[in-house]
């Protein structure tokens, strides 16, 4: 069973920065893409940032210049540098893996975390 936990989230004022971590545990071969997506009130989720295994990275629009993700594939785990916060980038951010291979199986599969909440407010 693969898991995904992030943790990082928390209030901070406009202008502020958070940094968010997923880490994915369980019996994992390879993770290809490692995604953050974002979920607002009354809003559908939206990709934020991507990064594949090869560090190849794309980012929302309305993030770019602002957010950076990274990854340590040793430690399966991707991160979400947040700055230059904004009130419009409070949501619940989830993390997700792609393309997962375990061991034992010729499937590709997807999971998914629980979420973590930013919320931006002075």
């Amino acid at each position: 069973q693969v898991q995904l936990v992030e943790s990082g989230g928390g209030l901070v004022q406009p202008g502020g920065s958070l940094r968010l971590s997923c880490a994915a545990s369980g019996s994992i071969f390879s993770i290809n893409v490692l995604d953050w997506y974002r979920q607002a009130p009354g809003k559908e989720r939206e990709l934020v940032a991507g990064i594949t295994a090869g560090d190849s990275t794309n980012y929302a629009d309305s993030v770019k210049g602002r957010f950076t993700i990274s990854r340590d594939n040793a430690k399966n785990t991707v991160y979400l540098q947040m700055s230059s916060l904004k009130p419009e980038d409070t949501a619940v951010y989830y993390c997700a893996a792609t393309n997962v291979r375990i061991p034992g199986s010729s499937d590709l599969y997807r999971y998914w975390g629980q979420g973590t909440q930013v919320t931006v407010s002075s």
